[in-house]
C-alpha cells in the first residue's frame, strides 16, 4: 500500500484531461505515451481484430499499462463511452516518483504487473 506521502507524490505528477463522450483517446498502432485511470466516466476498449469493444471501463479503472513498461505501439484503440475524466501518467512522470520514492515505485510496479497478468489470463480465455 502506498503512503500518504506517496500517493500525494504520485497524484501530483498526474495530468488530468477531460474528453467528450465519442472522443478517441488513443489509436491502435500509436506510439504509447502512458497509464490512464479513469476518474470519472466510461471508456471502450476496441481491438482492430474484433466487432464491438473488447472491454468497457469505469471509475477506477485504467489502460494503457503497457506504455509504462515498453513504450511501444498500442495494442488497442480506447473511446470515451461518455464523457470522461482521466487522469495520465507518463513514464516520464513515473521515472520522476521512482527516484524518491523506492518503495512506493515497487508496489505500483507489482501493482501494474499483476493487472497485465489478469488481463493475459482474460484474453487467453477468449
Amino acid at each position: 500500500m502506498l503512503s500518504n506521502q506517496e500517493l500525494e507524490a504520485i497524484c501530483a505528477l498526474l495530468t488530468p484531461k477531460t474528453l467528450t463522450a465519442g472522443a478517441t483517446i488513443f489509436t491502435e498502432g500509436a506510439l504509447g505515451d502512458g497509464l490512464y485511470l479513469v476518474a470519472s466516466g466510461e471508456v471502450e476498449v476496441f481491438h482492430s481484430s474484433r466487432n464491438g469493444p473488447l472491454a468497457t471501463l469505469g471509475a477506477g479503472e485504467c489502460f494503457g499499462e503497457m506504455a509504462l513498461v515498453d513504450k511501444d505501439y498500442r495494442s488497442a484503440t480506447v473511446k470515451a463511452r461518455s464523457d470522461v475524466e482521466l487522469l495520465h501518467l507518463s513514464p516520464e512522470s513515473l521515472a520522476v516518483f521512482r527516484k524518491d520514492n523506492k518503495d512506493g515505485f515497487g508496489f505500483l510496479v507489482m501493482n501494474i504487473a499483476r493487472l497485465l497478468s489478469v488481463r493475459l489470463r482474460e484474453a487467453n480465455r477468449h
